[in-house]
């Protein structure tokens, strides 16, 4: 882990307040209107040692990697391709294959990432007039 800093913890006490990803300018805008000192390239640090320490889950949305404060431990996500939200989600036979795959191919410590992009319920309901 890496030494805790004020920006970091700047960046980290957002996220928490964050409702779903948001990107590293999102962000350092909402830090910048709170009156933070804090540069763009801080804010791109502090969110990858955040993710790197899995307190922050990321995926690339649209080509921009966004993130959010997230739970502890493995787990996967269904995201909304619309509205942007976000379910995390326990998968066990996506656990089960992708143990079972890496050990048919000789490999050890598997790791694996899964994201399932669809609509949620009321970006569905609505595009169907639903």
């Amino acid at each position: 882990m890496k030494r805790r800093t004020k920006q970091r913890d700047e960046v980290r006490e957002l996220l928490d307040r964050t409702p779903g990803f948001a990107s590293a300018q999102d962000l350092h805008q909402a830090l910048r209107d709170s009156g933070s000192a804090i540069g763009l390239a801080t804010v791109y640090r502090a969110l990858t040692a955040l993710a790197d320490e899995g307190v922050a889950d990321s995926l690339t949305r649209e080509g921009e990697t966004v993130y959010r404060a997230c739970r502890p431990g493995h787990h996967h996500h269904l995201v909304c391709r619309r509205c942007g939200a976000t379910t995390e989600i326990s998968a066990e036979p996506v656990e089960e294959w992708a143990s079972g795959v890496a050990k048919a191919h000789g490999y050890f410590e598997p790791e694996h990432v899964v994201d399932v992009f669809g609509l949620c319920p009321d970006c569905h309901n609505a595009s169907t007039g639903n």
